[in-house]
């Protein structure tokens, strides 16, 4: 039984995003509402998402455009700090996030104890903060080297703002990332957060990886939810359930809720 497994049994898990705002020394931090603002508004998020019955969460740093592959040590600090001030209000398991480093985003899930953790962990890629290779080998002796060889990661091996270097297919890619790197899940996405990852990517990966959790990563909607979970064994929602729809505005208590009527409605189906 991999982590994935132990923390979510056979369930395809929802997964929704709390997405803070953004951290002090980038471009759109709120100096008026300091941290303070940002805990706030994470707690309500934090709220809603539980309230309707979401089986997980995640802290990410998505407001910190223009993302940097080496985030400032105070992004690492100031995520683990909301973090820990939210600590006692959180009920379900937890996942990390820190965009797009993942040494820092082990450091960050070691600090907070969180259960899984998100990150682009494999692959060479073109992407708007230019050229991509992360080293999937480092943070995985990097999480043992701190104490959680329990922390599930969750490899995301179609970075969003960013296309793919390696021309191999995308299941021989994700085939490959399994075998030579031991993710706990494989998630698929689509070209930047909130568009929706291509069912039929979905569904070629899958085929090649029917013993290894795959899940959707971005833009699954309400109208597509029971599609995406024929397939995937699980999703990941953040833009969906925002007011409006809107990835940058709060969760909506009554978006949240809808949503996950209509994914238990699709798993008990």
């Amino acid at each position: 039984m991999n982590n994935y497994h132990r923390i979510f049994g056979t369930t395809k898990p929802v997964i929704g995003m709390v997405h803070l705002a953004a951290m002090p020394g980038t471009p759109l931090y709120d100096r008026d509402g300091g941290v303070d603002a940002m805990i706030a508004a994470a707690r309500a998020d934090l709220t809603a998402l539980q309230t309707a019955g979401f089986d997980a969460v995640m802290f990410g740093n998505e407001n910190d455009r223009p993302y940097e592959f080496a985030v400032d040590t105070a992004t690492t600090a100031t995520m683990a700090y909301v973090i820990g001030q939210l600590h006692a209000d959180i009920t379900v398991p937890f996942g990390v996030n820190v965009l797009w480093d993942p040494m820092s985003t082990i450091a960050l899930a070691a600090a907070t104890g969180a259960a899984f953790a998100r990150e682009i962990f494999t692959g060479t890629y073109a992407s708007d903060m230019g050229p991509w290779s992360p080293d999937a080998g480092k943070a995985m002796r990097y999480r043992d080297r701190l104490g959680r060889p329990d922390l599930a990661l969750l490899y995301n091996i179609s970075a969003e703002f960013a296309d793919s270097l390696d021309r191999r297919p995308l299941p021989d890619r994700a085939r490959s990332a399994v075998f030579s790197s031991i993710p706990d899940a494989v998630l698929v996405s689509g070209a930047i957060t909130g568009e929706a990852a291509a069912l039929s990517d979905l569904e070629a990966v899958k085929a090649v990886l029917p013993g290894t959790p795959v899940l959707a990563n971005t833009g699954v909607k309400h109208d597509t939810v029971a599609d995406v979970l024929t397939v995937a064994d699980g999703c990941i929602v953040g833009s969906s359930l925002k007011v409006d729809g809107d990835t940058w505005k709060a969760v909506d208590p009554d978006r949240a809720a809808d949503f996950m009527a209509r994914a238990r409605a699709a798993r008990s189906g």
